[in-house]
Order: structure tokens, then sequence, then C-alpha cells
């Protein structure tokens, strides 16, 4: 009957969370505050999990779910990816078609929040909440900024760093035509002195795409620095598309670039 004990211990001990505006806990925390053994503490939790008052998205790791954020069976992903990416310290930003969004340049909804980290991580599942984990070489180089939410502030890439990122991990934004489809909402936010500095955490060939996918969609008028970037460092061409054929591909001789696939911008 003890692990009946605890669960009134625990549900009060997840009330005084949110009475103090907090909205995640790990197990070692609840069982020192509640001091019940392990197995005691583990069919509290899940019983918990149960009744929809908390989620787990990582083991050890446990979301409150308040009541508007019922039907979502969790917090949205980036109210509590900030507090999971402290306790498991683990440096992290939200990029790709995440930080686009944050800029108004998503065009679509991402279906899954994205995250850049060092390593790599499964994706996880928060109720209806999907998180998914792409790795990012020189992560703590890249350009971020912090943004605002209802439980603290989220780490996000800066609108240039989100442009090269789009293209490097085309493959991960729906492909290239709609990396330049949110390239053309996204240009108004980027600033080319600082597209510069957020390239020289990239590889070359990426400031190569982008410089030709922003000048498709209309923002040549960001590209000048970018451009004197690529004419001193690209080595040689490389493809729009990697690990297309290159078929018929037409040289693009400004940012040394062979561009061997259609890109279609939907505005």
């Amino acid at each position: 009957m003890k692990p009946e004990l605890g669960h009134p211990k625990a549900r009060h001990y997840v009330e005084n969370l949110l009475t103090s505006s907090r909205y995640t806990f790990t197990t070692g925390e609840a069982r020192s505050a509640l001091g019940l053994s392990q197995p005691a503490l583990k069919v509290a939790l899940n019983r918990l999990a149960r009744q929809g008052l908390i989620v787990s998205p990582v083991r050890g790791f446990h979301v409150i779910v308040p009541p508007e954020y019922r039907s979502l069976g969790s917090l949205p992903p980036e109210q509590f990816i900030p507090s999971l990416m402290k306790s498991l310290d683990i440096p992290y930003y939200a990029g790709l078609l995440t930080a686009a969004q944050y800029y108004g340049a998503a065009h679509q909804r991402p279906q899954e929040f994205q995250v850049l980290v060092e390593k790599p991580r499964r994706r996880i599942q928060s109720g209806k909440v999907r998180v998914a984990f792409f790795v990012r070489k020189n992560l703590k180089k890249v350009s971020t900024q912090t943004l605002n939410t209802p439980r603290g502030f989220l780490v996000v890439s800066t609108p240039e760093a989100t442009a090269l990122d789009l293209v490097g991990y085309f493959h991960r934004a729906a492909g290239m035509s709609n990396v330049a489809t949110v390239l053309s909402e996204l240009a108004e936010k980027i600033d080319p002195e600082r597209l510069v500095k957020a390239a020289s955490a990239a590889p070359v060939p990426w400031a190569q795409r982008l410089g030709y996918l922003l000048e498709r969609a209309g923002a040549g008028e960001k590209t000048g620095p970018l451009k004197e970037y690529v004419r001193a460092r690209a080595r040689e061409s490389v493809l729009l598309r990697p690990g297309a054929p290159r078929g018929k591909s037409i040289r693009e001789g400004a940012w040394k670039l062979l561009v061997n696939a259609d890109v279609e911008i939907d505005l």
C-alpha cells in the first residue's frame, strides 16, 4: 500500500510547483522532495502521467501539463526545451524551420520542433509535440539570440544563421524549393554584414548556395558582402543540390555554382 500513499504526495508536489510557476522537474528532484522509495515514486508518477497531469519526453525529466494544454498533452516545445537542455547540460539552439517561424518566415507551420545539437540524439515525443535533433558542427560558433517565452528564454539561431542552416539542411526543410520560398520571407530580417559573420561558422558551399537562392528569391541586395566572401574563399564550383545528378547543369559563375535542380518559389 505504500505506493498508494505516495500518490497524493506526488500530486501535491506537482501542484506546489505550478503555484511557484515551475513546469518541469526531474525524478531526482521529486524523490528528494517527497522522500519516497524509487518504486513508490515510479508508481505515483505513472499515475499522474495516466491522468494527463505530467508527461516525460526523456527518462527522468517530467513536464507538468497545465489545463490549457491538456489537449496537446504537453507544454509547447519552446516552453520546456530550455529546461530540458539545461537538465541534460547540452548546448543547443532552435533552428531551421522552427527558427524561421519565429521570424515570420516559416511559410507553413513546421510539423516538428527542430533543435541543433553537437552530438546525435533521438527524436522525442511529448504528448502531441515532436522534437527532432540535428547535429551541427561548430555549434558554439553559430550566431544565436534568446527569445522570451511564457516559461523563460529559448536560444534561437539568428536570421542569418537560420538562412545558412536551411541551405545546409535543405533535406530537413522540405527541399530546396521550400528553402527558397522561406528565404524570400526571411530576407527582410537578414543583415548583409551579419550574414558574412554567420557564414564563417558554416561550410563555404552553404554560402555559395545561399547567395544564389537569395538572388532567386528577389533579395539580391542582401548578397553583396557574401559574394565577396565567396569570391575570396570558394576553391571550386559546387552543385546547387548535392547528391543529385549533375546532368545539364547551368554554371553560375558569381557563386561558383552548378545549378543542377529547378527551384520554384511558392509565394
